[in-house]
């Protein structure tokens, strides 16, 4: 149950009411932006809620006990606040999402109608659709860490202890050419596949600081290769500079072999698989009675 503040029931009972939504968006590098179905800016909590932004969102439903409760958030590509390049980007995914009522006549007059994070974020046409997660989704998030063969870590984080940056694992090349998830660079002399797995980072350009994942690396005589998991979201030019850093397949033996840090491994490597529990004793099978034999 929401309690009303101070005036907004007596507001509401007048029958007459100066209404709207207001959306904030907390990103996660802590950049807030804000909307509202209003033909004017309103203002509350150092936050200025744009008008004008084509926002709107579908009909709130709640329900009782532990189920995730959601609704969609839709618009035109109206604001500039709204850049489509950073839409498909990721720069909005998982923002914190504040859904308020407010008396525009009176901002103290509002009520927090929902909170939750942002979805699964989709463009097209000149719009954009977001799904807005109640706050229970995050009991479905995984905690902690899990018993498995692979390392659990990232490549160079304190964790890891690898510095993913030395010239043993990065590099700085150029792009040459691009071909849809494909870029052609120079200056990378690592061997085929040092980078798969890996990441590449926009020095330059439309996506400087960007960093996108890296599905397969080739060396092809003087140039190397990189196909990407998806086409760039973002215009990728040509003399473009980026930085490869090597990928590691969480396995004991790359973690060996490739980075020389056994010693920070994060898996559990030497753990019984499902095979185990199918070993049977056969013909010729030392018995283990516990030492009680002789």
């Amino acid at each position: 149950m929401k309690i009303l503040p101070a005036g907004m029931q007596a507001h509401l009972d007048s029958g007459v009411t100066t209404l709207c939504n207001c959306w904030r968006l907390t990103l996660r590098g802590g950049e807030t932006l804000g909307f509202t179905d209003h033909d004017v800016d309103v203002v509350f909590d150092r936050t200025t809620f744009e008008a004008s932004a084509g926002f709107t969102a579908s009909e709130l439903e709640s329900s009782l006990g532990l189920s995730v409760d959601n609704l969609e958030a839709a618009g035109a590509l109206q604001s500039g606040q709204l850049d489509e390049t950073r839409l498909k980007a990721g720069d909005f995914d998982h923002a914190e999402v504040e859904l308020w009522r407010v008396n525009w006549q009176d901002v103290s007059q509002r009520l927090l109608m929902r909170k939750g994070h942002l979805g699964e974020v989709t463009t097209g046409a000149g719009g954009f659709t977001a799904e807005v997660r109640g706050l229970s989704h995050q009991l479905n998030a995984q905690k902690g860490r899990l018993f498995q063969y692979g390392c659990d870590a990232l490549l160079g984080d304190a964790r890891c202890g690898v510095n993913a940056l030395s010239p043993l694992f990065a590099q700085v090349g150029v792009v040459s050419a691009v071909a849809g998830t494909s870029l052609t660079l120079t200056g990378i002399t690592h061997v085929d596949d040092w980078h798969s797995r890996g990441t590449v980072t926009f020095l330059s350009g439309a996506g400087t600081g960007r960093v996108l994942t890296i599905k397969r690396h080739r060396k092809e005589g003087d140039l190397a290769r990189v196909e990407l998991w998806q086409k760039p979201p973002f215009e990728v030019a040509v003399s473009n500079s980026v930085r490869l850093t090597a990928g590691c397949d969480k396995s004991f033996a790359t973690c060996k072999t490739k980075f020389s840090n056994v010693a920070n491994f994060r898996g559990f490597p030497h753990m019984p698989g499902t095979d185990y529990v199918t070993i049977f004793p056969k013909p010729g099978d030392p018995v283990n009675d516990g030492g009680r034999r002789g």
